[in-house]
């Protein structure tokens, strides 16, 4: 559910350029597991018209998971094209598909995970600056996740050539940790001075199979609707949720369709109220959220 609602918040926004004829799109997952995110993300767009031509990207570190994707590409496209797109290796150290642009990014790196094996390839990149993914800064070495949303943002089409829009379902950590001037706060800075963050959505605890923790997802682009321009939208959708009948592992709750829905409304609607809150990106700051347990949201400067 999490996914289908990740893919709900990318694409649903362009709902109507999507239905024209003779439509391409190009979608990547940087972090892609077993094709999950790529292929539900294409089923939406299938749906809502079967005559658009949509190309899968993706790469995964991890060999038994990239071999489930390669033969679920298979099954579902017997050419083998979609298959050849999805990369085995380390995305943040030998990235495969690093000369191309996408029109669609969505991803769920690793929470936590250190980039030990890969530091001297980023910190390599992150000294040649913007010319490179990682100009921004680096985060703390035990926790990659801001790495790879800067290296989806690096594959954004230029907003005079269509531009991207990105989904990524982070941990709370690239969004509170590292004080004025750490690595984590610079890369914060880029993103809003570059006006890229369009919304940060606070999940449920409890809906992952391996963690229990809180999440967010954030939706980024480089081609914002002129009423977002300059804005972050914050949705506190951490109530959302139904108790499932019988756990999965750390997974204890659900999100419905209707929640989804719900969620989905909250963001298009784009409205100031309990459960949504608007600010300018020049005065906002990650330091005037407070994360509270049970999860709360609190909008208010701290």
């Amino acid at each position: 559910e999490v996914i289908r609602l990740m893919v709900n918040l990318l694409l649903s926004e362009d709902k109507e350029a999507l239905e024209q004829e003779h439509i391409v799109r190009k979608i990547y997952d940087p972090a892609c597991g077993s094709g999950g995110m790529l292929i539900i993300a294409e089923e939406w767009i299938d749906q809502l018209n079967p005559n658009a031509e949509v190309h899968l990207y993706g790469q995964e570190v991890n060999p038994e998971t990239w071999a489930v994707s390669v033969a679920d590409m298979l099954l579902k496209d017997p050419s083998g094209e979609a298959a050849d797109n999805i990369a085995f290796g380390s995305t943040l150290s030998d990235p495969a598909h690093i000369d191309q642009k996408f029109d669609y990014m969505l991803a769920n790196p690793p929470y936590g995970k250190d980039w030990k094996r890969d530091k001297k390839a980023v910190e390599d990149e992150h000294d040649r600056g913007q010319a490179g993914r990682f100009g921004a800064g680096t985060p703390r070495v035990s926790d990659g996740q801001l790495l790879f949303l800067q290296h989806m943002l690096y594959h954004m089409r230029p907003a005079e050539e269509g531009g991207s829009r990105v989904a990524i379902v982070m941990n709370g950590s690239p969004l509170f940790t590292g004080d004025a001037g750490s690595g984590e706060s610079e890369i914060r800075r880029w993103m809003l001075e570059n006006d890229w963050v369009e919304a940060i959505v606070a999940l449920p605890e409890q809906l992952f199979y391996n963690t229990s923790i809180a999440t967010y997802i954030w939706v980024l682009s480089n081609r914002k609707a002129s009423h977002r321009k300059g804005k972050v939208q914050l949705i506190d959708a951490s109530e959302i949720w139904e108790a499932m009948r019988k756990s999965l592992g750390d997974k204890r709750r659900e999100i419905k369709p209707e929640g989804i829905q719900q969620i989905t409304a909250l963001y298009h609607d784009y409205q100031e109220n309990k459960q949504s809150k608007i600010f300018d990106s020049s005065e906002f700051g990650f330091r005037k959220i407070r994360v509270e347990r049970p999860l709360r949201m609190n909008f208010q400067a701290s």
